[in-house]
């Protein structure tokens, strides 16, 4: 279930009549091409992308470039869908959150009769397979696994960042910590398989906005516990720690960045470009990001000069440098 969120002002104007899933990265990808592909990647193909903001380009996106992929198998048939903010009989506002927007559609995912429910964000530019994260769920017998990646004190106090026993099991939470607060939550990273030494440079994990949930600990969170909770990372699965939930972290210890700035998208897409800087790139058949096939001439360079630099079907540069 890709998150599509909301006005996203901080990645505006690219945001201006798109929903930011939908923002272009890499002159022929969108956002949601990353979480999508990831899935498929994965062997995941039932999925369901939540937004209410500026939502046509992206369902035109998705409709186009995945449905015709994902169900070609009679025996396992898959699809991508977009799920919009809507009006009900019961239900008279809009999704308030990333939580409200999965409790608003509950009733739906009920009916796939999935035992789990991997919750991901449409705005994150990463390559993940899935399925160790969801198998260290079952083994752990957890009822919520959140993703978390290795940080440093310089970047520690921009990210939620949580505790962990030696089990890996989380047990305390803060938001973007200051101060002896931060200093609290240092742990011991070599419970979730860093090396000392990386382990020492890195002693917090920070919550990535990726949750595993089993279907029971899901339902009864949203409609029975916590009915009037907004938000998963802030709310709900604080909450159900207190709650006696079991909350597990996995660690994902490999490129991650939340494109949610204008600055972030900007220096996401420029590193794509340097092989010295770059720790994500397109150029990977182990794991390859599908997009939208758009059927554009090739690209034309004419008495021009480039260096470092992706160029997207269809383009033509001349007399440049």
């Amino acid at each position: 279930i890709p998150r599509g969120g909301g006005a996203a002002p901080r990645l505006y104007p690219l945001t201006k009549k798109r929903a930011k899933p939908a923002v272009p990265l890499g002159a022929n990808y969108r956002l949601i091409d990353i979480p999508v592909s990831n899935c498929i990647n994965s062997d995941i193909n039932k999925m369901y992308c939540l937004t209410q903001f500026n939502s046509a380009s992206l369902n035109r996106h998705l409709s186009q470039a995945y449905n015709s992929n994902v169900s070609n198998t009679n025996s396992n048939p898959g699809f991508v869908e977009v799920l919009a903010a809507e009006q009900s009989p019961k239900n008279k506002d809009w999704f308030q959150g990333t939580a409200d927007a999965v409790r608003q559609y509950l009733w739906l995912f009920k009916e796939t009769k999935c035992n789990e429910y991997l919750i991901l964000s449409g705005d994150h530019l990463y390559r993940m397979d899935y399925k160790p994260f969801i198998m260290k769920h079952r083994e752990s017998g957890a009822d919520i696994t959140v993703s978390a990646v290795p940080m440093d004190d310089s970047r520690a106090t921009d990210f939620g960042l949580m505790k962990i026993d030696k089990d890996g099991r989380i047990i305390e939470f803060a938001e973007k910590p200051k101060g002896a607060a931060l200093k609290a939550m240092q742990v011991d990273t070599t419970i979730l398989g860093l090396d000392a030494q990386r382990a020492k440079e890195m002693p917090y994990i920070a919550s990535m906005g990726i949750y595993v949930f089993s279907r029971d600990a899901m339902e009864k969170l949203l409609t029975t516990h916590f009915p009037d909770a907004n938000d998963f990372g802030g709310e709900v699965i604080p909450a159900a720690k207190d709650f006696g939930m079991h909350v597990q972290a996995f660690l994902f210890d490999g490129y991650w960045e939340d494109i949610g700035t204008i600055e972030a998208f900007y220096n996401a897409n420029l590193m794509c470009n340097d092989p010295k800087k770059s720790r994500f790139a397109f150029y990977d058949h182990s794991g390859p990001i599908y997009t939208m096939s758009r059927f554009l001439p090739p690209s034309k360079l004419m008495d021009s000069m480039v260096t470092l630099c992706t160029i997207g079907d269809g383009g033509f540069i001349s007399k440049s440098t």
